[in-house]
């Protein structure tokens, strides 16, 4: 009986021992996870100023190209008035021209900023897909972790 009681001791001296190792396991692949957790929140904040950023500078353009389009606007009127009154000197003929040049700088830049707008809009769609999936790990994360904590739980009991 003694030499089975002695058996039996040691055998759950190591079954304790691999318990323990479990455990440590665990808690350092929780400690882990928790860690990613963080570096994930992290990158979502950043995704997020990203984000405010972006509009800040969609709306800068949008504004820009507004004060361009007055601009042009004003010119095409001004050119339409000289046109109207058919002033044939050699000084409204060079303001015409001038004024024509304008408007086609102007119009280029519109054209410019128009484009800069749709990369930004793509951009902007790339960084709320980007936090969408960061969104969906981080949570496929959380349920990992819980799962581990619940196994640790068990095997602690």
């Amino acid at each position: 009986d003694r030499d089975t009681d002695k058996k039996r001791i040691e055998e759950l001296l190591e079954e304790n021992m691999v318990l323990e190792i479990a455990q440590k396991q665990s808690m350092n692949e929780s400690a882990h996870l928790g860690w990613e957790l963080e570096q994930l929140s992290k990158s979502t904040d950043l995704a997020d100023t990203r984000k405010s950023f972006v509009f800040e500078l969609n709306e800068c353009a949008s504004s820009r190209i507004l004060k361009l389009e007055k601009d042009n606007q004003s010119l095409q009127n001004t050119i339409q008035e000289l046109r109207d009154a058919s002033l044939t000197s050699r000084e409204s003929s060079l303001k015409f021209v001038e004024l024509e040049k304008e408007n086609q700088q102007l119009s280029k830049k519109i054209e410019k900023l128009q484009n800069q707008i749709e990369k930004e809009k793509q951009s902007n769609q790339d960084l709320e897909t980007l936090s969408e999936e960061l969104i969906k790990e981080k949570e496929q994360l959380q349920v990992v972790m819980e799962t581990l904590k619940a196994d640790k739980d068990r095997q602690v009991q």
